[in-house]
């Protein structure tokens, strides 16, 4: 029997010991999002055969990712198959990505079928892109930056520490409160993955940052690395009766991201049209399709 164990914080550094060196570039296996959401998904990990395994609930039905590890990934999906098995419950992996699919192709030809939906790919960008806004195409976005600038040229950004989380969980109570959240399950799970969060912002090695207007917050984000290479943005909250929020908040944090960051990942539009609109105007270097793998 796999041994399962609900994540905790203590799992940090056993988590990235395979992430990092992951080529894995989807946000699902960012262990912000892993842990300040086991609330809602029940995630469970466990260490089998060299390779890291997720075990979690959706809509109450039982799931798994793909195991993250090098070697021979048949004998771990097996046992995951048995799992599911004897939990008397039908065996799917979500966010499959497109070279995961091909692996579990290759290992059980013909045992898969593979489902995708557009809503929970994820954003992909160039670092050095956010960060400098070069070229034709982000000509609007320098405009929203440069305009910004001018409005307010006394604006700050600071760092993201402990002592800035009440500023930014006020700023989110605002935003709740313009968007319905009380209204609106989603959203109630996003705010509680983000307090979560922000409250164990230094065991989770938070990166972040905070933007001010005439001393008062108008925008912040945060986020962790995935692998070596790729940053994800896990949240990003701005104050939308102040013009240009959200592109200056992007901007300067992307500024902030170390440069080993080749690309950022900056999550799901989870089908809103005017999340797709925004992710899709930053011009992302890939859209990372994600698949759930079921048996045939």
């Amino acid at each position: 029997m796999i041994p399962f164990k609900p994540i905790e914080l203590e799992d940090r550094a056993r988590v990235l010991h395979y992430t990092l060196s992951s080529p894995r570039r989807n946000c699902d296996l960012s262990f912000v999002n892993l842990y300040s959401w086991s609330f809602l998904y029940q995630t469970e990990i466990a260490e089998q055969d060299g390779f890291l395994l997720f075990r979690f609930y959706v809509d109450g039905g039982l799931a798994y990712m793909m195991p993250v590890g090098e070697g021979d990934v048949r004998p771990v999906v097996a046992a995951l198959m048995e799992d599911a098995d004897r939990l008397n419950a039908p065996f799917r992996m979500l966010g499959v990505c497109v070279n995961m699919k091909e692996t579990l192709e290759q290992a059980f030809p013909g045992r898969f079928r593979f489902t995708s939906d557009r809503d929970y790919a994820d954003y992909i960008y160039l670092r050095s892109d956010l960060a400098t806004l070069r070229g034709k195409k982000f000509q609007p976005k320098r405009n929203h930056v440069n305009k910004f600038k001018a409005s307010y040229p006394d604006y700050e950004y600071r760092q993201l520490t402990p002592e800035l989380v009440p500023e930014c969980l006020r700023l989110e109570a605002l935003w709740c409160k313009a968007n319905d959240c009380a209204e609106n399950a989603a959203l109630q799970a996003e705010r509680r993955s983000m307090t979560n969060a922000l409250e164990n912002m230094e065991k989770l090695g938070l990166t972040g940052g905070v933007l001010h207007v005439q001393g008062n917050i108008v925008a912040f984000t945060f986020g962790a690395p995935i692998n070596k290479e790729t940053f994800d943005t896990c949240v990003e909250k701005a104050d939308t009766s102040i013009e240009g929020s959200y592109a200056m908040i992007n901007y300067e944090f992307a500024n902030r991201i170390p440069e080993q960051y080749i690309y950022v990942n900056r999550e799901e539009d989870l089908g809103l049209e005017g999340l797709r609109k925004a992710k899709l105007s930053y011009q992302p270097e890939t859209i990372l399709e994600k698949y759930m793998a079921e048996l045939v």
